[in-house]
């Protein structure tokens, strides 16, 4: 993983300037296996080149992720799985999974009124469509690679809000 310089700060109100942020990290499942005929794609799995990333990933997290923090997965297994490297409880939300649209997980983690930080673990198109939404970047997805993070923060000041990229993490390729 590329690795970033400090730990970022979490996300918090400050009184003094009037803001309230919320920060969304959107993380993408690591490498999985391609499904066979038949298979439900449900319940394709991490590939061993997968497992590493998911792992190299959550070690980066875990050093920057606040207390805290809510973590929401799609219930598909490579999801699960990636999630699961991460070593924190986790939910598993139906609104995560393939074929999800920008809106069930906005309105899932109730962006932008939440406080605090949450961790949405899933699937392209919806990572990056959602990403795209709230960059302003119109209504085509980013593309988000398998296993990369995205932290964007919400920040309300006074009378107006912006959406930020806070950073970009992508899975080393051996």
């Amino acid at each position: 993983t590329k690795r970033a310089h400090g730990a970022l700060r979490p996300a918090q109100q400050n009184p003094r300037q009037e803001t309230q942020m919320m920060d969304l990290i959107l993380w993408r499942h690591a490498e999985a296996h391609e499904g066979s005929e038949g298979q439900d794609d449900l319940t394709r799995a991490l590939t061993p080149r997968g497992e590493k990333q998911a792992a190299r990933m959550a070690a980066w997290l875990d050093r920057q992720l606040p207390e805290g923090l809510r973590v929401l997965a799609s219930p598909a297994l490579r999801t699960e799985q990636t999630a699961q490297a991460l070593k924190r409880k986790f939910k598993r939300r139906a609104e995560l999974l393939p074929g999800g649209l920008p809106g069930d997980l906005l309105e899932l983690v109730q962006w932008p009124n939440a406080k605090g930080a949450v961790l949405v673990v899933g699937h392209q198109p919806q990572l990056g469509q959602t990403a795209a939404q709230l960059l302003g970047m119109g209504s085509g997805a980013c593309s988000m690679r398998k296993g990369s993070v995205w932290w964007l923060r919400q920040r309300q000041r006074l009378d107006h809000s912006e959406t930020v990229l806070l950073a970009g993490v992508f899975p080393h390729h051996p």
